[in-house]
C-alpha cells in the first residue's frame, strides 16, 4: 500500500507526567476530555469504554501499562461496521521535560485497510486527534 501506515502528535505539555498520565488512564481522566463517560479496567488485557452524548461509544482493549511512560490500548477503526474485528493501536508515550511532559501520541493500523476505507478512517483519525488533543491540554490547565 501506498499510504501512511500510522498517525504521530508529539507535543510539550506544562504539567509533569503523573498528571499527564492520570488524564490519559483513569475514569474521570477519560471521561472528561476525551468522552463524557468512561470506564477503565488498567491492566494489560482490560477493557475501556468511553461514551459522548450524541450517543457514540468506543470500546477499547487495554494492551499496554509502563505506568508512567506508556499507555497503549486497541480500538474499533472509524468508519468500518461495528461488527468488523479488524482495529488500530494507540500508544500514547511520555517523557519527563523540565517542569512538563512530552507526550507522543501513535495510532498505527491503517495499511490493513482497503483505500477507501482507508481514506476516511485515517483522515477522521488526524482531525479526530488534533482535537481531542487540545481538549486534554483544556482539561490539564483546568484541574
Amino acid at each position: 500500500m501506498g499510504f501512511p501506515d500510522r498517525i504521530e502528535r508529539t507535543m510539550e505539555i506544562a504539567h509533569p507526567p503523573a498528571k499527564v498520565w492520570a488524564a490519559l488512564t483513569t475514569a474521570e481522566g477519560l471521561g472528561t476530555w476525551f468522552g463524557n463517560e468512561a470506564t477503565i479496567d488498567l491492566r494489560p488485557g482490560g477493557e475501556a469504554t468511553m461514551s459522548w452524548d450524541n450517543g457514540h461509544k468506543a470500546t477499547m482493549r487495554v494492551e499496554r501499562v509502563d505506568e508512567p511512560n506508556a499507555f497503549g490500548f486497541t480500538w474499533h477503526i472509524y468508519g468500518l461496521p461495528e461488527d468488523d474485528p479488524r482495529r488500530t493501536y494507540v500508544e500514547f508515550t511520555l517523557e519527563p521535560v523540565g517542569a512538563g511532559t512530552r507526550l507522543t501520541v501513535v495510532e498505527s493500523g491503517f495499511s490493513q485497510l482497503p483505500e477507501d476505507a482507508y481514506r476516511t478512517a485515517f483522515d477522521g483519525n488526524t482531525q479526530g486527534w488534533a482535537s481531542e488533543l487540545g481538549e486534554l491540554v483544556e482539561y490539564l490547565d483546568a484541574a
